[in-house]
């Protein structure tokens, strides 16, 4: 019989880094709008200050910015995904 642990599937790895939080409750948005092209993309170096996501929160569009340049190694929530205060929305490998 096949062992427990081998039938669990395998956990992703957690990419290392500074974890960018959600400051608020809201829907996560990675662009301004539908049609436009998201705010970052894994991969991409950005700098701190600079916009990353929106988070829609009592209809008000509250742009999040990043606490520091690095590198985004992973966008957690879908794009639209409701979010708590402290969910991790980024991970980001410092420069």
């Amino acid at each position: 019989a096949p062992s427990a642990a081998a039938a669990a599937p395998a956990e992703e790895p957690v990419p290392s880094g500074h974890v960018l939080k959600a400051p608020m409750v809201g829907t996560f948005y990675r662009s301004a709008s539908p049609e436009s092209k998201a705010f970052v993309e894994v991969g991409q170096n950005i700098k701190a200050g600079e916009t990353v996501c929106i988070i829609e929160a009592m209809k008000l569009m509250n742009e999040i910015e990043a606490e520091l340049a690095g590198e985004v190694v992973k966008v957690h929530p879908e794009n639209g995904q409701p979010v708590q205060y402290g969910d991790p929305l980024f991970t980001i490998k410092p420069d």
